[in-house]
């Protein structure tokens, strides 16, 4: 496939702006590119004048232009979580014959959005577009655990802790701890704490800025745990967590 040597190289200059260089003169841009000024300045003028760059009047300097910002907000957008993540709930639920949800965060509860459901592990509690809570459910722990103290706090103000089980957390002491072991261990474990005989392990999705968007988790019936498959299934949750968080673009920011 042939390229196309101008807008290769107007990419390039584009390529050359990071958190370390910010601000280029057009000096520093040609010396990097290994380019004659007066070509380089001829792109910058190109790629100023669809407002892809930005120049300082004052210091001459280069920047980048709004217009990509502009853009990468539609492509942002533009990704629809559950249909990213379909792929990794089939392929999880496959390697675990277990039972894989994704869920996001909406106000103080987490809503399930998608839900694959194994043979041999039938979770019942669960379905598409159920509220579950955020202090009992190893998805609603993933969805706030990572968030900022200033966050959780606002979060757990007014928050009623309901049991729902005899292992529920039921008040914010509790619940601050058992953030604080899922933020070391790196994930969230419900034990029977939501609905009995039920256990589930919980990881966060995260997009290009860090944030957790989503929490995708596996269940199973107590009954059926053990302490090989247990971690194997974790390690499996961990890749699919990180490949899908991947894809929102974290790790690229």
């Amino acid at each position: 496939m042939p390229i196309i040597q101008s807008v290769d190289r107007a990419l390039k200059i584009l390529d050359l702006f990071d958190e370390h260089n910010t601000e280029l003169k057009i000096t520093e841009i040609s010396e990097k590119m290994m380019l004659h000024k007066s070509t380089v300045h001829s792109l910058l003028k190109t790629l100023q004048s669809h407002h892809y760059i930005e120049q300082d009047l004052e210091t001459g300097k280069y920047k980048l232009g709004m217009k990509l910002f502009e853009r990468g907000n539609f492509v942002i957008h533009s990704l629809d979580i559950r249909s990213l993540a379909k792929e990794y709930l089939y392929s999880l639920s496959h390697k675990t014959d277990l039972t894989v949800h994704l869920v996001i965060l909406d106000g103080k509860e987490g809503v399930y959005i998608d839900k694959v459901e194994s043979s041999s592990a039938t979770i019942l509690y669960s379905r598409i577009g159920r509220r579950v809570p955020i202090h009992c459910s190893g998805v609603g722990k993933a969805l706030v655990a990572f968030k900022s103290d200033e966050e959780l706090k606002n979060l757990l103000t007014d928050y009623e802790f309901i049991k729902r089980t005899e292992n529920t957390i039921t008040n914010k002491g509790d619940f601050l701890l058992e953030v604080e072991a899922i933020r070391e261990r790196g994930y969230a474990i419900d034990d029977q704490e939501n609905e009995p005989g039920v256990y589930c392990i919980a990881l966060p999705v995260r997009n290009h800025t860090g944030d957790v968007v989503a929490a995708i988790s596996i269940s199973t019936p107590v009954m059926k745990i053990n302490e090989e498959k247990l971690e194997k299934n974790i390690e499996l949750l961990k890749q699919a967590s990180s490949e899908l968080s991947s894809k929102l673009g974290y790790g690229f920011q």
